[in-house]
């Protein structure tokens, strides 16, 4: 099976700090892999930097069904076939759903006649059709916005879908839902690679390999046996078993002035 996706030795860093560390991934065509990894292992970072965000300094092979991805800016790597799903999907007031993805969907070489029919299939699909005509994700709940991001995959029918943490924030309802959406994906033409923290969403979404990142990199591939374990020991389980160093429990004294700030939602 063809490579959707092959990663070699790559890095990538912020303001000079080294995050992803000689990462190696393959994700061939028609699979579903589960990246899974504790904060601050890199995750979001990859998928940040794979995708063209600025302000990472990025060396390296990210070949995408044998192009090039670091060669080219962010919109060409959308119109290439690589598509990322958000952790947290914003809001874009007076901008309808359907407009943005009909024109996302022209963009990507279909015409207008086509977007057309396969915005009303997906959203058919996926449980859409009556949030087409409102604004970009304004007052959806959190299933809501991840299964519109699914929704907006599947019309424009991308070759690579990251999902950075799809299941952030959702309860069991949402996970099941959202869960439904990523395995209606499932196709011989796309590979997925789905990033998370836990192993719940696997309940739901049975992945063909599992790769636990920490530190930067893989450090171990699997089956679904692999989130198993770790279900029942973490990452400090398979830390030991791997004969890796431990995670730094220690953080700084903080100072009293830590915990008041004039801006309580700056994120």
């Amino acid at each position: 099976m063809s490579s959707a996706l092959s990663i070699r030795g790559f890095n990538a860093a912020a303001s000079d700090k080294a995050i992803v560390k000689g990462f190696n991934l393959e994700l061939p065509f028609g699979e579903v892999h589960a990246l899974m990894g504790p904060n601050g292992s890199g995750k979001s970072t990859l998928c940040h930097a794979l995708s063209g965000r600025e302000g990472y300094q990025v060396s390296g092979e990210a070949v995408l069904d044998g192009t090039d991805l670091l060669a080219l800016a962010v919109d060409e790597r959308a119109r290439t076939g690589l598509l990322q799903g958000f952790q947290y999907p914003v809001e874009v007031p007076g901008v309808h759903l359907r407009e943005f993805v009909e024109e996302a969907a022209v963009s990507h070489g279909q015409s207008p006649e086509e977007a057309s029919v396969r915005i009303e299939e997906a959203a058919d699909a996926f449980d859409m059709t009556r949030f087409l005509d409102r604004a970009l994700n304004d007052d959806l709940s959190g299933g809501e916005k991840k299964r519109s991001e699914i929704f907006q995959m599947a019309v424009l029918r991308p070759k690579v879908t990251l999902l950075d943490e799809i299941d952030s924030g959702l309860d069991i309802d949402a996970i099941r839902q959202v869960a439904a959406a990523v395995e209606a994906m499932r196709s011989p033409d796309v590979g997925v690679l789905m990033i998370t923290h836990y192993s719940r969403i696997l309940r739901f979404v049975i992945p063909d390999r599992v790769h636990v990142m920490i530190d930067g990199r893989v450090v171990d591939s699997g089956g679904p046996e692999l989130a198993d374990e770790l279900e029942v020991g973490g990452y400090e389980g398979i830390r030991a078993r791997l004969g890796l160093a431990a995670a730094s429990t220690e953080a700084p004294p903080r100072k009293a002035s830590d915990f008041f700030t004039d801006l309580p939602f700056e994120r």
